[in-house]
Parts: C-alpha cells; structure tokens; sequence
C-alpha cells in the first residue's frame, strides 16, 4: 500500500507540515516521488512512522529518535517491547492519579473517608517510577535492590506531614546552595547548614539507621559525575553540584 503526503497525514494523524519537517531533518524520508512530484510512502515508511510517533509520546526529542531509528543495531520488536514497558508504567501512574482525584472528589461530598496518607499517595508513586526510570540502575548498582526497595517502601509509608517536610527541606537546600553558592566556600557555615539540611532529607527516605557519612559522601560524588543528577543542582547555579560535593565531603570529614 502507498500513500501521499495529505493520504498519510489522514491516516496516521500527523499533519502535512510535520510530514514535510520530518522529511527536510531526513527523520522521514519518502519512499520515491511520483512524476507529478508527490511523495509517496510505502509500508516501511508507515511502520518509521508510527516508531517516531511512539518515542515522541515518551516525550523524546527529535534528535534522539533519529539517532535511535538510525542505529545499526536497532530492533523493532525490542523497540515497541520497551514502549509498552514504558507506556504500561505511564498507565500506573495515570491510574493512581486518577484514583487519588476520584478518592478526594467522594471525600469532599462526603460520600467517604480520606486518610491524609491516601492523599498523597498518587504523588508519591509517580516520584517513584520517575526515579526508578532516571536513575534507578545506578542507585541500585551502589547501593544494591534491597536498599534501594526499602527506601521506596518508606517513601510509600510517609504521612502528610513527612511527605511535606520533605518538599520544604528540598526546597532549604536548594535556597541554601544558592545563597552560599557565590561564596566559593564549601567549608563555610552556610554550606555547612546545607549539608544538614541535606543530611535530614535523605533520612526521610532511607531506611531507618542505613545514614553513614561514607554514603553521603558516595552520593554526592555522583551527584557531581552523573549530568542527569548534576543538572538538577546545576540550575540553581552552574557548577553547583561540584561545589555540593565539596561541601558534603567537608561536612561528612
């Protein structure tokens, strides 16, 4: 089967003018124009398609998808395997967020009872899976499944209160970075308040009596050398996780 530009554009959803952009990038090139200078896309084309179509609900760039289609080594069958993986995680996150919004809606009209727990627990479980996504093989090659499950077991535990203490502590900390920041001190008292502040988050979500100064200081090594962790201190000021490593090693010395 094949189709044209404004046939495809029908049939897959996709308009005519982000068919032509994925054509001009060489993201999705046409099977052969016509004589009468129409593109034409084949089944090969489609399946392309539908794989970009794919990786940008999972909200990955263009850039990358093309490196990703373009790779000697790609499969498609392993390729759609970890989309449904990934789309089936995205379905439990939806579908503890909707339970949380329909919970609290039956609560307000009193049709039921809400515990403070229950409240939270949609927000909790997306931080989990986005974190077990980001970051979960390193922490778990450091730091080994049973640390790392109990930690989410705890997470899943928390109350309001301490799920509220820990959104306020991350948010000193990141205050804290950027007022002492500039400073150029990582031994400096104000790092120091950091680092404390640091320390009392993390044994928010380690199991109970695991906190060593040897595993903070681990942790912050790789918040230094990982750029996915080191973007998140970086926006409060470029270089800031490096500096966080720095203090955290005074502090921990």
């Amino acid at each position: 089967m094949e189709y044209t530009v404004n046939k495809l554009a029908a049939l897959s959803g996709v308009s005519k003018r982000t068919l032509h952009y994925y054509d001009a990038i060489g993201l999705l090139a046409p099977r052969r124009a016509a004589d009468n200078g129409y593109r034409i896309y084949g089944s090969q084309e489609v399946d392309r398609l539908q794989q970009i179509l794919f990786y940008r609900a999972l909200d990955i760039p263009l850039e990358e998808i093309g490196r990703l289609l373009s790779a000697p080594d790609f499969d498609r069958e392993k390729a759609l395997e970890a989309h449904l993986s990934a789309l089936l995680e995205k379905r439990a996150e939806l579908e503890a967020l909707i339970g949380n919004v329909t919970k609290t809606i039956c609560s307000m009209k009193g049709e039921t009872m809400m515990t403070d727990q229950e409240k939270f627990e949609g927000f909790k479980q997306k931080m989990l899976s986005d974190n077990e996504e980001a970051y979960g093989d390193e922490v778990r090659s450091r730091y080994g499944d049973e640390a790392v499950d109990a930690s989410y077991a705890k997470v899943a535990g928390m109350s309001e209160e301490q799920w509220q203490k820990s959104q306020a502590l991350s948010a000193a900390i990141n205050q804290s970075l950027k007022e002492t920041f500039d400073s150029g001190d990582p031994a400096c008292e104000a790092a120091r308040r950091a680092c404390d502040l640091h320390r009392q988050w993390l044994c928010l979500f380690w199991k109970d009596g695991t906190y060593s100064k040897e595993a903070h200081k681990g942790l912050a090594e790789m918040y230094a050398a990982d750029p996915r962790f080191a973007a998140y201190y970086d926006r409060v000021a470029p270089g800031c996780a490096r500096f966080f490593r720095d203090a955290i090693a005074v502090y921990c010395s």
